[in-house]
């Protein structure tokens, strides 16, 4: 069978499926497993992204697709046998914005083809289920589409209050046991629920020794964020419709991206009443939220009479600072600006950068750069955030000509040196993106 015949099989299963979620919301999925076939997994491998760090079997994707067919031949074996084992999950730390470490698993490449598989399985039936102020780790949905919402909402609805809510560790402490029991009143197939706790009892190695966690999803692969999405929809997302907003005496709205959440209410005392019951509710599910990170603002469109908007709080969401302002035309408008911490991070990243690479052949710096800045206006693009931009670029200029000119002395790159290098390799000049 051709490639683009199987792709086009896969896409039929799916789409079938897809369609007997929609006819039959109350319907449990009995039989799902038998889906997948070697047809299933090579979809699912050419889906996999092919540049992650290899697992604990250190087994890159250029090595598997040496003798793909065969592999996926024996990978299917074992998945129709009940032999595949997960593998351990390797660990590594990254530093979060407020000084912590958050860990990063590193699936094996094998492991995250099964992953994929199975992703877009429960796809093809939560996709039908979940809500559209829903935004993370979706196909079709973004961030910017959550930014978005936020401001018109917001704008829209006369949004007076907005309940910032911070989940502790959600994807670290997600029961086991609760998560499974969520998954059987939708999917209750035995074979897609063995496999699923293969992951979630696969265990954790770090520093060569391998731990196994009572609770959490598993980490790195993609199996996580829907797996997280899952449970966050019947804890938040369907008790918010079913239950808060009937309850409601004004308008409110809620986004959410993966378990970073925002509701927004037009009457204050709304936005209290749902600080009062939020923390029962998820912990109900074995969930808290953080005391200090979370809390109730105010962010009502100021006043027409009023000159500035004061006594409003600024509220950050997904990397950017949010606040009311005029605009050119005098009137309120929301504006978007990078957040402290995430501009302060960059800039830090970018010195440690050219620090650690200023050996490195100029071309292959400057392409690097190139690349990095690309990619953070990609994210930070937006309207009426160029100057935040610009403030990055002459920080990775001035940490480039820094490291530069520390490289030797017979290799110094002063300033009016530097000045001419750029006219020659010109770093990429900021650029809005996102007109949201």
């Amino acid at each position: 069978m051709g490639d683009t015949s199987r792709s086009q099989t896969v896409s039929t299963k799916l789409q079938r499926i897809a369609e007997q979620a929609v006819r039959y919301p109350q319907m449990v999925f009995t039989t799902l497993m038998h889906e997948i076939d070697e047809d299933f997994l090579w979809e699912a491998h050419r889906r996999t992204r092919k540049d992650g760090a290899p697992g604990v079997d250190r087994v890159t994707a250029k090595e598997y697709a040496e003798d793909l067919e065969g592999n996926l031949r024996d990978l299917h074996e074992r998945l129709v046998s009940g032999r595949y084992v997960a593998p351990p999950v390797e660990r590594v730390w990254l530093e979060k914005d407020d000084g912590s470490q958050r860990p990063i698993g590193k699936p094996t490449f094998e492991d995250k083809i099964v992953q994929r598989a199975v992703v877009m399985l429960l796809g093809a039936i939560y996709e039908q289920d979940f809500q559209d102020f829903s935004h993370g780790f979706r196909e079709g949905h973004s961030q910017h589409q959550a930014l978005h919402a936020l401001r018109e909402q917001c704008m829209s609805l006369n949004i007076k209050a907005i309940v910032d809510a911070d989940v502790s560790g959600c994807f670290d402490n997600i029961g086991h046991k609760r998560l499974q029991d969520i998954i059987r009143l939708r999917v209750n197939d035995g074979g897609m629920l063995r496999l699923i706790g293969k992951w979630l009892h696969a265990g954790v190695m770090e520093g060569g020794m391998v731990s196994y966690p009572d609770k959490g999803t598993p980490q790195g692969g993609v199996v996580s964020p829907m797996l997280a999405n899952i449970f966050l929809h019947h804890v938040l997302d369907e008790w918010y419709v079913r239950d808060v907003t009937p309850r409601m005496r004004g308008r409110t709205f809620l986004i959410r991206f993966a378990d970073d959440f925002l509701i927004g209410c037009e009457l204050e005392n709304d936005a209290r009443r749902v600080m009062e019951v939020l923390p029962k509710r998820l912990a109900r599910f074995g969930l808290s939220i953080h005391p200090q990170k979370t809390a109730v603002i105010a962010f009502g469109k100021p006043d027409v009479g009023t000159k500035s908007g004061a006594g409003n709080g600024t509220l950050d969401y997904l990397g950017f600072t949010h606040y009311w302002a005029r605009s050119r035309r005098g009137y309120w408008v929301i504006k978007r600006r990078t957040a402290r911490k995430r501009l302060r991070r960059a800039m830090k990243s970018a010195w440690e950068w050219c620090r650690a690479n200023r050996h490195s052949a100029l071309r292959e710096q400057y392409e690097t750069l190139c690349r990095k800045l690309r990619g953070y206006y990609q994210y930070y693009g937006i309207r009426g955030n160029y100057r935040a931009l610009e403030r990055y670029l002459g920080e990775v200029r001035r940490a480039w000509q820094f490291w530069l000119d520390r490289r030797s002395s017979k290799k110094a790159m002063p300033w009016d040196r530097f000045q001419r290098l750029l006219e020659k390799m010109p770093l990429p000049q900021p650029r809005i993106v996102h007109s949201i």
